[in-house]
């Protein structure tokens, strides 16, 4: 038995779809056929559509804005710990200088 190859389904097919399940003027066994892919894969897309449906609209909040002051901040804060432990170390013998 040969093995189909993997397809790569466009969004816009996949919303095609999705709205076809939603609709529910066919079963899913009717949408699976017609259109040639596997009755959990719409509804999978189906899933996603509803999850994500708010989002079109603008009803997600936005992401927190980043810092980067204060990320710079830290990395500098611990790039100083790093370089003042490896100096410890290497002083006490416990650390190895070829690193």
């Amino acid at each position: 038995m040969s093995k189909r190859p993997r397809r790569n389904h466009s969004p816009l097919f996949k919303a095609k779809v999705a709205l076809d399940a939603i609709k529910g003027e066919k079963t899913l066994a009717e949408l699976a056929k017609l259109h040639d892919v596997h009755p959990n894969q719409i509804v999978d897309w189906k899933t996603q559509l509803l999850e994500r449906a708010a989002s079109v609209f603008g009803a997600e909040s936005a992401p927190p804005a980043i810092d980067l002051k204060e990320l710079h901040a830290k990395i500098g804060q611990l790039a100083l710990e790093n370089d003042f432990l490896s100096g410890a170390l290497t002083k006490a013998g416990m650390l190895s200088a070829k690193r």
